[in-house]
C-alpha cells in the first residue's frame, strides 16, 4: 500500500537497478522516434512478456493502471479525431509501452536501490560541491513514495465520503485531497530538515 514496488525473486527483481533504469531511459528516448505501429506493437508485446516473467499479478497491475487507463483512452480518442486513427494507434501503443515499461521497473526495483543509483550518478557533481547527492536521492525517494500514496489517499477520501452518503464531486474530493497532500509535503520538508 502506497508503493509501486512488488517484492519478488524473478530475474527482473535480481537485475541491477542501474541497468533497468538505463534500458528504460534508452527505450523511452528511442520509442519517441518510432512511427511504425508494428514495431511499437512488438515492443509492447515484449514489455507484457517481461511483466509476466516478473511475477506481478494482473490484479496488482490493474490497481496501478486503472486511473491512468482513462487518460490514455481520452488521449487516443482525441488524437483519432484531431489527426487520424493510424496516428492514434501509434500514440496509444507508444504510451502503453512506455507506461508499462516504467511500471515494470518501478514494480521490480525498490526505492532504496533506485536511490543508490542516483547517489552513484551524482557523485561527480558532489565532488565539485554542486549538489548533496544523498539529499537529492532522499527527495527522489520520498517523491516516488508519495506518488502512489496520492492514489491511496484519494481512495480513502472517496470511501469516507461514500460512508457518509456524500456523492463524489471535484470540490468535495479536491479540498481534503489538497489538505492531505500539503500535510504530506510538510512531512517531507521536516524529514529533509532533520537530515541536515
Amino acid at each position: 500500500m502506497g508503493s509501486f514496488y512488488f517484492p519478488g525473486n524473478s530475474w527482473l527483481h535480481r537485475s541491477p537497478a542501474g541497468v533497468k533504469l538505463a534500458v528504460l531511459m534508452l527505450a523511452g528516448a528511442g520509442l519517441m522516434w518510432v512511427r511504425d505501429w508494428t514495431i511499437l506493437l512488438l515492443v509492447l508485446t515484449v514489455v507484457l512478456v517481461l511483466l509476466y516473467q516478473s511475477g506481478v499479478g494482473v490484479q496488482q497491475l490493474w490497481l496501478q493502471l486503472k486511473t491512468l487507463s482513462w487518460l490514455v483512452l481520452v488521449l487516443v480518442l482525441f488524437t483519432a479525431i484531431a489527426q487520424s486513427p493510424l496516428v492514434a494507434l501509434e500514440v496509444g501503443l507508444r504510451i502503453c509501452a512506455l507506461l508499462l515499461g516504467a511500471l515494470l521497473v518501478s514494480m521490480t526495483t525498490s526505492i532504496a536501490r533506485m536511490m543508490e543509483v542516483l547517489i552513484w550518478l551524482l557523485q561527480p557533481l558532489q565532488k565539485l560541491g554542486w549538489v548533496n547527492s544523498e539529499r537529492v536521492a532522499l527527495v527522489f525517494g520520498l517523491t516516488l513514495r508519495l506518488i502512489p500514496e496520492l492514489s491511496v489517499q484519494w481512495q480513502e477520501i472517496r470511501e469516507a465520503q461514500a460512508a457518509r452518503g456524500l456523492s463524489a464531486n471535484p470540490f468535495t474530493m479536491g479540498v481534503p485531497m489538497l489538505l492531505r497532500t500539503l500535510r504530506r509535503a510538510q512531512d517531507i520538508a521536516d524529514a529533509l530538515d532533520a537530515r541536515q
